[in-house]
């Protein structure tokens, strides 16, 4: 399914979905105006066609003692494909990082890492971050407080696109 192919319910169910993942398929249906069937048949669709990547739980890592979130750019010496997969596969494999993106510029990644304390990740940056095999700099940013954290994309814009595009 491609992105040009969905149509005005699609983008609904997506909305609506990114919105609250929680709510049964008759209060979707009834969101988008559709029956529950093909409802239904249009989410499984969409999940198929990976529109819909996932479902989960938004959980507030505070509350479950992880006090400390630190933003950390990463240089590479290499920037070779081979290395960029390899350090990718080793950041999936690190506990502390939630997020990596390859960037383009001075910086070849910026990871999002979270800690119960100091400690926790100081002893990840020194023992397993920089000492990771084509590690060449690592600067990092303590978060003091986040004033917005949006998952998805904003549907508003989606539908200006495609109203510009009839």
């Amino acid at each position: 399914m491609a992105q040009t192919k969905l149509d005005p319910i699609d983008r609904k169910i997506l909305s609506e979905l990114q919105d609250d993942g929680r709510m049964t398929n008759v209060e979707l249906a009834k969101r988008v105006g559709i029956s529950a069937p093909p409802c239904l048949r249009r989410v499984r669709t969409l999940e198929e066609a990976g529109y819909i990547r996932g479902y989960h739980a938004d959980v507030d890592p505070r509350l479950l003692g992880f006090e400390v979130q630190v933003f950390a750019m990463v240089g590479l010496h290499s920037q070779a494909e081979a290395d960029l997969v390899a350090f990718e596969e080793r950041c999936r494999d690190w506990q502390l990082v939630r997020e990596c993106h390859m960037l383009n510029g001075e910086i070849d990644f910026i990871l999002k890492c979270v800690a119960p304390d100091l400690s926790t990740f100081q002893r990840f940056l020194t023992g397993e971050l920089t000492a990771a095999p084509n590690v060449a700099s690592v600067r990092t940013s303590l978060v003091i407080r986040g004033s917005k954290d949006t998952p998805g994309v904003p549907f508003d814009v989606v539908e200006e696109r495609v109203a510009q595009n009839i």
